[in-house]
């Protein structure tokens, strides 16, 4: 599959057009544009277009969850269903919110991108808004210094260290109406944040956050069937009478074609309990070096609910069976309107360890794991009006899956004196990850009871390791050249399927990849600037993709592990006006991706069929 878009992008005047993109490392890794106080005049430009929401902006925002920072930023996406929604996708302008391996999101330098399912969002529960202290949005595969996944947008959260002791708490309620398909409803929820900081003057500082969110969704999505074109509803063959009903509704799918609504369905309505403790500590014992480390816990306790539209003659709902309504007979499945619960326990941490010298050389190393402790999710194969006493279902598990990261870079920023007339910042680098999925499902007589016997289970590793540098040139007053290359190696290993008596085990496999990237910039004066742009990044599949493939009563998804590495050769143009208030960036960008990997849903069909290809 190969796709070829072409796309002006024309981005809005904002506040306070001052770039700091934080690297994976260091805050020297990709500047682009260092500024402290007033902007200045910068020797290096970034590489990528780019983007920044500063903290005087976020002081004028509704931040509630700290994906909040990123509502206005241009030329994203986010898919925020209702407020601490757990997928909160990323998309981008040239990628979907349903093409989420696209996306790289770090918060001070640590990966938070999670790849572990389809609509695993970045694990934003890892942030607390209060720390947010400014983000920056990198377009397109430009920086040597991220992996393939940037072929769409990388996301870097810098969070805020205290100056002096300080202590706040802040409390939120918010309540919306919903109107639709004749349900109406009111649905709230309520948050408490405390912060509490501050630095010693033995050049150590702490700071203790702690979240709790409480909130309930409105429905997210329905059970429909639709007509074929000729507006007739497939036959429902079965014996006897079928129960007629009323309250199914009819409209158009997004095809056109006739369609019956028949509740809110598949845990519609999400109803939460959320919490997230996070310790951070840094010390910095001599003005060159410092050493800073975290550690976040997370905790979600959420239960789902349907709502169905059908009555008998009686008035009595109806929640699943065979039932004719307008003439047409339907079979609605009994896991169509079934309900949910899930308990779940993350935990991550990780430590940085960093020169900070002016100018010179400077060495970095940075290591974090995220680890899914806990991850038990129980789904009944029947309605919520029998569901509520027990009976049949599947419980899910994710105990041990997550991911690991180390960086280890350096960096070379030449004296202040020497930015003109052939002035080198170098960086060099190693980068290594590793996700884990390890995902059984198990039958249960009762859905909240105990596990029973192993229904499937489906396992896998993937591993990249990548050598890099970027070297951006000021070859003279005006002008800048920066030049990188990546090499990658990726490995995927120990994937398989067990179901019944059944076992699929996966070939290993290994890729590698070269991605080059350079950028010319050029500045004439302080209020404009030009910047082409031209990179190759490859983005290698994801645990999920190749290996999860699942069954359950509403969802079947197919995996495939012979999948190929998504290759994007990306080119961008950028022009930036500069004024007092802000700055008016036009962008003309082509990315061309070959071997593109979607996962395709077939809705027409029950259960519904996704393919990963």
């Amino acid at each position: 599959m190969r796709i070829h878009l072409l796309a002006p992008a024309i981005a809005s005047i904002v506040a306070a057009p001052i770039l700091h993109a934080q690297g994976v490392a260091t805050d020297q890794l990709i500047d682009g544009i260092t500024v402290t106080g007033e902007r200045e005049r910068t020797h290096v430009e970034s590489p990528a277009a780019s983007a920044s929401v500063t903290s005087e902006e976020l002081r004028t925002q509704n931040l509630v969850n700290p994906e909040d920072a990123l509502k206005y930023a241009p030329n994203l996406t986010m898919r925020k269903r209702y407020i601490g929604d757990r997928n909160a996708l990323i998309g981008g302008r040239s990628f979907s919110t349903l093409q989420a391996p696209r996306g790289l999101v770090f918060m001070d330098g640590y990966l938070i991108s999670n790849f572990l399912g389809r609509f695993d969002a970045p694990r934003w529960n890892m942030i607390a808004p209060e720390e947010v202290e400014r983000v920056d949005v990198l377009y397109g595969p430009f920086s040597a210094i991220y992996p393939g996944n940037s072929i769409g947008a990388t996301v870097v959260v810098a969070t805020r260290k205290p100056q002096d002791f300080e202590v706040g708490v802040r409390t939120t309620a918010f309540s919306q109406r919903y109107e639709e398909y004749g349900l109406e409803d009111d649905y709230s929820g309520g948050q408490l944040s405390a912060y509490m900081g501050d630095r010693l003057d033995s050049a150590a500082w702490w700071s203790l956050a702690f979240n709790r969110q409480h909130s309930v969704s409105h429905p997210m999505q329905y059970y429909t069937v639709s007509a074929n074109a000729a507006g007739e509803f497939a036959s429902a063959p079965g014996s006897g009478e079928p129960t007629a009903v009323t309250g199914v509704f009819f409209d158009r799918d997004p095809q056109g074609r006739r369609r019956a609504v028949f509740g809110a369905s598949n845990g519609a309505i999400d109803r939460f309990v959320q919490q997230q403790t996070k310790l951070r500590a840094g010390i910095e014992p001599a003005d060159w070096f410092e050493l800073e480390a975290f550690a976040a816990l997370w905790d979600n306790d959420s239960w789902t609910e349907n709502r169905t539209f059908m009555r008998d003659a009686n008035g009595a709902q109806v929640w699943w069976g065979r039932v004719i309504a307008d003439g047409a007979i339907f079979n609605v499945p009994a896991a169509a309107l079934a309900p949910d619960r899930r308990e779940e326990r993350h935990v991550q941490w990780g430590a940085t360890l960093r020169t900070t010298r002016p100018w010179g050389w400077n060495g970095s190393f940075v290591y974090s794991e995220y680890a899914i402790r806990r991850d038990v999710l129980r789904e009944a194969d029947i309605p919520d009006s029998a569901a509520a006493s027990g009976g049949p279902g599947t419980i899910t598990f994710r105990d041990g899956t997550g991911w690991q990261t180390l960086e280890m870079q350096g960096v070379y920023t030449p004296v202040h004196d020497d930015w003109t007339g052939g002035a080198h910042t170098l960086a060099v680098g190693y980068h290594h990850n590793e996700y884990q999925l390890r995902n059984p499902a198990y039958s249960a007589g009762d859905w909240r009871a105990a596990k029973e016997e192993l229904r499937q289970d489906v396992f896998g590793d993937t591993r990249l390791r990548a050598l890099y540098v970027q070297d951006a040139w000021t070859f003279a007053d005006q002008w800048s050249l920066t030049l990188g290359v990546r090499c990658e190696e990726w490995f995927a290993f120990n994937g398989g399927q067990r179901a019944g008596g059944a076992a699929i085990e996966y070939a290993d496999r290994s890729l590698t990849a070269t991605s080059p990237k350079a950028s010319l910039a050029f500045q004439p004066n302080a209020d404009w600037s030009v910047l082409l742009s031209a990179g190759r990044g490859v983005r290698f599949p994801t645990v999920a993709e190749l290996f999860q493939g699942t069954s359950t009563g509403s969802t079947i998804t197919v995996n495939d592990p012979r999948l190929k590495a998504e290759a994007s050769d990306s080119l961008d143009l950028r022009l930036e006006r500069r004024f007092m208030l802000g700055l008016l960036r036009a962008s003309v960008f082509q990315d061309d991706v070959r071997d593109s990997i979607f996962a395709q849903t077939n809705i027409a069909v029950t259960p519904n069929v996704t393919n990963v290809q």
